[in-house]
């Protein structure tokens, strides 16, 4: 059984890791959910949710506008040739999470450690990073080394590299 809202946030709060979270309605793409920028500061996310041609699995996080060559984006994370995404019962079955929901935080439901998680470095520069906690309908904040503090608890090292064009 997937990990809920709540469960993230017992985590974070069992970790002492501040966190605040606005609830709005749901947003499937970046477009709808840039409306929220004013009320929410900080480094806005995007993930992308891919497989390579041998089955291994990728999280790769980014800023929000970051552009990614998918015909490239293989060298540069360690997957075996080329990447597409992953079919939205793969998505379930790894991270326990539907599209429109994927962000950073879906790390606590790879109990496995069978996705690599994959940071574009320029997201790091930003001092509070935000993402969906598990479900589209909120925005959760979280200061970047809390959110380092956070993958390691999961048993997550991401690679955090330049991934953006």
């Amino acid at each position: 059984m997937p990990k809920t809202r709540q469960d993230l946030f017992d985590c974070l709060d069992a970790l002492a890791i501040s966190h605040s979270t606005v609830g709005h309605p749901p947003v499937f793409t970046v477009a709808e959910s840039q409306s929220l920028r004013d009320t929410i500061p900080g480094g806005h996310t995007r993930n992308l949710f891919l497989k390579d041609k041998k089955g291994a699995c990728f999280l790769v996080t980014l800023e929000e506008n970051a552009e990614v060559n998918l015909k490239r984006i293989h060298g540069l994370i360690g997957a075996s040739g080329r990447v597409s995404f992953a079919k939205p019962d793969v998505l379930m079955e790894k991270l326990g999470v539907t599209p429109g929901s994927v962000s950073i935080f879906c790390a606590i439901n790879d109990m496995q450690n069978e996705v690599t998680l994959v940071i574009d470095a320029p997201l790091m520069d930003n001092e509070i990073i935000n993402a969906h906690p598990l479900s589209n309908d909120a925005t959760t904040s979280i200061g970047r080394e809390d959110l380092k503090r956070f993958l390691a608890h999961t048993g997550h090292s991401p690679l955090i590299l330049k991934v953006s064009e």
